[in-house]
Order: C-alpha cells, then structure tokens, then sequence
C-alpha cells in the first residue's frame, strides 16, 4: 500500500461530530437554522448532536422544536432536567425519526429511550444522554448508570465501541469526575446544561475527548438565555418569577470532535464558538414574555 492510499484509508476511518449546546428557544433554533448548515459543510461534519431540552420557550422540547432542530440538520437530540416539561413529550419521545433521547438515569421505566445509535459512513455511532445529581434533582447514580450500560453495549471489546455521552449537570466537579470514570472507556464525553462555554476542551487519557460545558445556541445579552432584568429581579428579591427567553444577537457553542473509528476513540477536540451575525445585532432587545415556540 502506497503512502497516499495509507492517508486515503486513515482519512476514511476519521469521523467529525459536531457537539452544540444547548438551543434556547425560538432565537437559538433561528440561530440554528441559519448557522449550521453553513458550517457543517464548512467542516465536513458527519454528524450533529445538539441539545434540545430548552428549545421550547426555554423549558422542555416538542414535537414541533424537536421537528426545528432536525429539519436545521441536527442528527441526534438530547435532553436533560427539562425534557418532561412539554404536554407532548411522549409523543416526541416515541417518535424514531425525531431522534431525542432523554437521561439515562431516570429511575423506574420512563418513556422513551436513553441512547440511540446511529450509522455514519458505515460506522455505528451511539449518542447517550444522562443526567447529573449535584444541585439537580437526584436521580439514580449516573456514574452506575453508565458502568451498566457500558457493559451491556460491549465495553472492552477491541475496537471500543464508538460512545458520546450527552452529561447535562449543574455541578463543575461531578461533570469533569464524570470524564475520567469514563476516560478510556467512551470516545466522548460533552457537559451541557449550565449554557456557559467552558475553556478546557482536550483529550483525556485514553482517549476520550471531553469538555465541562458545550455553552449554548442562544441570546448573547441574557442571563444563560433568560431576559437580563427579569432574571436580575428574580436574585435581587427571591421572589420567584417565571423567566421566558432573551431576544437579540445569537451566540453559537459547540465543540468539533474527531472520532477515530478505526480505535473507537477521539483524536482531537476543538471550540467552535461563533456569533450569528446574519441577524440583526439589536443587543436591547429583551422579551418581556418569553419565547413559547
């Protein structure tokens, strides 16, 4: 085999995922709608994964803006503490084609499935969603969770199956200890849920590539996506008070993974963090009722 059919075969083996964060309402799937079908060709993605589960009005996922997120060219949707908000959750959740998984570790037999694998270039991708305890509602042990998961899907096998763990938690500590319990183990693992961009995307040993918190596709001039004055007049009184969504310039968040499939492992991971300026800039704006796409 000559050296250009070596790097012919390597190159074919080589997978791009693109990790989004989380969508907030009817601005992050207008930002969406228009960024990432640009920068998937741009980058030549083979697979999205994006989490939905603040695509309606900011709180929850439903039919109609798990059907946004797929029509913009999302692949694989994941949820978190707010996928039951939404009166049609079951319905999306039952729906094979709309791809939404939701946590791993809810306890008892929920609705829905948790993973859903999906076949890229002839390689099976599995996307998992799960769900943290720190400073959440507790659910049953991620960390078990996933050990049995694993176990069932043929961990250890050579080569490791290819695995991207969705990790939605508040707490910074239990989402990097989530990474090296999986280091090794999984191809990735990505922190959604706290819509803020984290600085410490790397591969870890083993292999697996992992970041605290993808950030968000969402208002830039918002409290992580809530309008500035009411999410202020919420910590300045504690008086609770239903926040909606930001309106304004768009920020998108996402991390670029390179999968090997050849060694079920990722090779190199890579902010992608950009500001949608195909829409008009107006950093007042604010919804005084909050977005209820």
């Amino acid at each position: 085999m000559t050296e250009g059919e070596t790097g012919s075969a390597a190159e074919a083996m080589r997978l791009r995922v693109l990790a989004v964060g989380d969508v907030i309402g009817a601005p992050g799937r207008s930002g969406l709608r228009r960024i990432l079908p640009r920068l998937r060709a741009e980058l030549g993605v083979d697979l999205v994964i994006a989490n939905g589960e603040n695509s309606a009005g900011g709180r929850g996922i439903s039919l109609k803006t798990a059907t946004e997120l797929r029509d913009a060219g999302v692949d694989a949707i994941t949820t978190g503490n707010h996928v039951w908000s939404q009166p049609d959750i079951e319905q999306v959740l039952a729906d094979d084609d709309l791809r939404v998984v939701r946590p791993l570790n809810f306890p008892g037999e929920p609705p829905g499935r948790a993973s859903v694998t999906l076949t890229v270039r002839g390689h099976p991708i599995t996307v998992v969603s799960l769900m943290g305890r720190v400073f959440m509602t507790a659910l049953d042990d991620p960390f078990r969770a996933m050990d049995a998961f694993l176990l069932d899907g043929g961990a250890g096998t050579d080569p490791r199956p290819l695995v991207v763990v969705d990790f939605h938690a508040e707490a910074t500590s239990e989402k990097v200890a989530m990474g090296w319990h999986l280091a090794g183990r999984v191809a990735a693992v990505v922190g959604t849920h706290t819509h803020v961009p984290t600085a410490d995307a790397r591969v870890l040993p083993g292999e697996t590539g992992y970041v605290t918190d993808l950030g968000m596709v969402g208002p830039v001039d918002s409290i992580i996506g809530a309008p500035v004055e009411q999410a202020l007049r919420r910590f300045l009184t504690q008086r609770p008070g239903r926040s909606g969504v930001a309106e304004g310039q768009v920020t998108f968040n996402a991390v670029l993974l390179e999968l090997d499939a050849a060694r079920g492992t990722c090779r190199a991971v890579r902010r992608i963090d950009l500001l949608d300026t195909s829409a008009p800039p107006d950093h007042r704006a604010r919804s005084q009722g909050g977005s209820r796409g």
